[in-house]
């Protein structure tokens, strides 16, 4: 996983290295590896041009911290200061870092799925960070039709049963 790609090339430059030496060893072993390369989407750059990244990844994972922060503007470090008095305003419905915010971030979720899956079939998209512990995220990624959470192991819990009543609430739709 290739983590801040911006551009197409970038991916493209690194990922021809990575299977060059990666054959290279493989060969002097005499072994074999399915080996699938992709990159994290962290800037929003990535998430607007997520059809042409995907040309050469084989799969998706959304850093959504650093994808926040960068389509926010924000610093996670700093603005713990000032985000509480925003919910408790009403300027934001919630922190941003804790729970996915569907209208900025996951908006450019969707879309960037939406426009990878458009020119990759094979693509695998998910989410990475402390957002694949939060119950609402884990619905939102449910309802986007990504493959995968991750999430840290203290959260796995949490984010197990949100997954396990997200496919539920789908099959009752249905």
């Amino acid at each position: 996983m290739i983590p801040l790609v911006g551009h197409w090339k970038e991916l493209a430059f690194l990922r021809e290295r990575i299977d060059a030496y990666v054959k290279e060893i493989l060969t002097a072993k005499k072994e074999k590896l399915d080996l699938h390369i992709g990159t994290m989407i962290e800037l929003p750059r990535a998430a607007v041009t997520a059809d042409r990244i995907a040309e050469v990844a084989d799969f998706f994972s959304f850093g959504t911290n650093d994808l926040t922060q960068t389509t926010f503007g924000l610093s996670r470090d700093d603005s713990g200061k000032f985000l509480p008095q925003y919910v408790e305003a009403g300027v934001l419905p919630e922190d941003p870092f804790v729970s996915i915010d569907g209208d900025g971030v996951g908006a450019l979720l969707r879309m960037a799925t939406a426009k990878g899956r458009g020119v990759n079939k094979k693509l695998k998209v998910g989410i990475c960070g402390e957002h694949g512990g939060d119950p609402s995220s884990v619905h939102f990624c449910h309802d986007t039709a990504l493959d995968y959470v991750s999430c840290s192991p203290s959260r796995l819990p949490i984010a197990r049963l949100a997954a396990a009543q997200a496919a539920l609430k789908g099959k009752k739709k249905n």
